[in-house]
């Protein structure tokens, strides 16, 4: 039992914070502005090591390092589930801090894991790159918009931003109308930039990035190259923190919502509400293995026939979304039993298909 339990509501500008002694009363409440060191003085009075509890919000980084600056242990707290376990008819910042103070005061707090400084810090690499990637596919989805609104075509070319075919670009670019082809080349140099900023970033997650072993069973997964490793080792942290590998793969949002009702059951759209960064690196990977699914070194692996099964019976998108799930499952278990991926056995997969 800890002397005291500390609940912090977190804004902008200001957090408030409600402290509990071990009777459950409420020994302080205090609104701390957001200035330097202002957060980590008034937590210092404090015993080290009493937990505070903050609601996982945009800006809770800072707040997370100045609480473990004071001494003191924060706990990341799922906000939906806090809201709907505190109950609270009307919504204050006080009632909001003191539920949070009384949910952990209990045992009860909704908490979320909290990665280590180091962990958040090296995050941002591939986060980054992600974003940057979503830019440049932006600009090239432009870029081929243009051209096809004045019909110009590079004939033979699967890839039209590769070095063997700007020359080629930059005629078709340079017989656009003048206004037009002025926007044309601020894009492409734009999109030059922001291949020079990936290149880099990719250089410097590599270097930064230890080649642990966790690294080395990911990349023996189908699809799962250097990249999508680091990305998928890095968000998941701790493997021994999911019970199951259905938990990791819906914390990876690689399982479909489901309705049941009277007995029928209708499975939907993959879930949102899970990490965006895991389900963008499954996805990715599954999207890899359907590209490569018909060459003679894919074809007879499970995860194409996989893909195939799904495919012919629901679509692409569906096969895709299956693939994914079987990646995001593979995953738990190789970090789990410390093993490479291995071919499901020969029961457990679907026919050669014919033809």
């Amino acid at each position: 039992m800890f002397d005291y339990t500390i609940g912090c509501d977190a804004h902008k500008h200001y957090s408030v914070f409600a402290v509990l002694d071990k009777a459950g009363k409420l020994h302080q409440l205090k609104r701390v502005e957001h200035e330097t060191d202002a957060i980590r003085t008034f937590l210092e009075d404090f015993p080290a090591g009493t937990p505070v509890a903050l609601e996982s919000v945009g800006n809770w980084y800072w707040i997370a390092d100045e609480i473990e600056a004071s001494g003191c242990v924060p706990l990341l707290t799922h906000p939906a589930k806090a809201k709907v376990m505190m109950g609270n008819i009307n919504k204050t910042d006080k009632l909001d801090a003191k539920g949070l103070a009384t949910l952990l005061r209990l045992g009860s707090l909704p908490s979320v894991w909290l990665p280590p400084g180091k962990v958040r810090d090296d995050r941002e690499l591939p986060r980054t790159r992600m974003a940057l990637t979503k830019m440049r596919t932006a600009l090239k989805n432009r870029i081929h918009a243009t051209l096809a609104k004045y019909n110009r075509k590079l004939e033979g070319a699967s890839d039209i931003f590769i070095p063997k075919w700007r020359p080629d670009l930059t005629t078709a670019i340079a017989s656009l109308p003048p206004e037009t082809q002025r926007c044309m080349q601020a894009e492409l140099a734009l999109l030059d930039q922001l291949n020079t900023h990936i290149l880099d970033m990719e250089k410097r997650i590599c270097e930064h990035t230890s080649s642990s072993q966790a690294l080395q069973l990911l990349k023996s997964l189908p699809g799962i190259g250097d990249i999508l490793a680091i990305v998928i080792g890095q968000e998941i942290g701790s493997i021994t923190r999911f019970p199951r590998a259905e938990n990791f793969a819906s914390y990876a949002g690689t399982v479909p919502t489901v309705h049941a009702s009277g007995g029928k059951h209708h499975y939907g759209r993959l879930r949102k509400q899970s990490n965006q960064y895991l389900k963008w690196a499954f996805i990715e990977a599954a999207n890899g293995v359907a590209l490569r699914h018909t060459s003679p070194r894919w074809r007879t692996h499970h995860i194409s026939r996989l893909y195939l099964r799904h495919r012919r019976r629901r679509g692409h998108r569906v096969a895709i979304g299956a693939v994914a799930r079987h990646l995001s499952e593979a995953a738990y278990w190789v970090l789990s039993k410390n093993e490479p991926y291995r071919e499901p056995a020969p029961s457990r997969q679907v026919a050669q298909p014919s033809g």
